[in-house]
């Protein structure tokens, strides 16, 4: 007996392109924009899903607590400036997890370009 598909919390609907999955219809439509940019030289350097290390993993008390991790949709370069991209609905541009990430991002002199 099979279990009934897991309603998405945020009812996003993955997608395949290229062999590449994406979270949303709405990201993958945005990567194919930046294919677009980089064939005619507006920007360089696309890397999807790049990770950020915002603190190292440490010990306390005798126990291991993970590194937090920031990971943007879309790194690529522009004009000479590094972009960071992520591609957010209303919701989850508010969600509380994200919006400390974001913060802890840009007191490292980052800032995150936010595709609505």
């Amino acid at each position: 007996m099979e279990k009934p598909a897991k309603k998405k919390k945020y009812r996003n609907k993955p997608t395949e392109y290229k062999g590449i999955r994406f979270d949303s219809e709405k990201e993958m439509r945005r990567y194919t924009e930046l294919c677009l940019m980089e064939k005619a030289g507006a920007i360089t350097d696309l890397q999807l899903q790049k990770a950020f290390e915002l603190q190292p993993a440490f010990y306390h008390m005798g126990r291991k607590r993970r590194a937090i991790i920031y990971v943007c949709d879309f790194f690529y370069k522009q004009n000479g400036r590094y972009i960071i991209e992520d591609v957010k609905s209303p919701v989850t541009a508010n969600n509380a997890v994200y919006k400390l990430k974001k913060k802890m991002m840009e007191y490292r002199g980052y800032e995150i370009r936010e595709i609505l």
